[in-house]
């Protein structure tokens, strides 16, 4: 890769690690343990994986998660929720960038992201979280329920604004790309 194009990639990357964590400041609805839906956040970041591929979407999403890690409320401070939650679980959206440039690639990009997204959180809730699961509940179960009330929602509206805007989003991409 040029150093022209690499420049334009970090460039787009922060960019899109800056939309996204502003974006995440409109919280549709705060789950109590931890996590949320919120305003398409992630659609800056599936835009910047479909633009430049999975292994750099993957690294900028990385990226996104030890900011928001950072930057964010803290639910927990154990090694394995900072990994499975923010840096592999917001990694994984980068996979969006490994299913190709067509509106299908894209659907199953993001559905492929948020459902590894999910795996993690669900490990991170059993390992973690497993306190917070009712008495008497299976703390795998708990986890999986408990994650998937946001991430369903979630899923949803990313997918809604990717579907909905792919033709204009790849018409940018495809214009400002050199």
């Amino acid at each position: 890769m040029e150093q022209k194009q690499r420049t334009r990639m970090l460039v787009e990357a922060g960019l899109s690690i800056a939309i996204a964590y502003v974006l995440h400041f409109v919280v549709l609805f705060q789950m109590p343990q931890g996590g949320s839906v919120n305003a398409a956040n992630l659609v800056p970041l599936i835009i910047f994986a479909i633009r430049w591929g999975g292994k750099w979407g993957v690294i900028t999403c990385m990226a996104y998660g030890i900011i928001d890690f950072l930057l964010g409320f803290k639910f927990s401070l154990h090694y394995l929720s900072i990994l499975l939650d923010y840096i592999l679980g917001y990694g994984a959206i980068g996979v969006a960038g490994f299913f190709g440039n067509s509106r299908a690639g894209a659907v199953w990009g993001v559905t492929a992201g948020c459902v590894l997204r999910w795996v993690f959180t669900v490990i991170s809730g059993a390992v973690v979280f497993a306190s917070y699961a009712p008495a008497g509940q299976n703390p795998w179960m708990y986890s999986m329920i408990y994650n998937a009330s946001y991430m369903v929602p979630e899923l949803i509206i990313n997918m809604l604004v990717i579907v909905l805007f792919y033709n204009r989003i790849m018409r940018g991409i495809r214009s400002t790309h050199s």
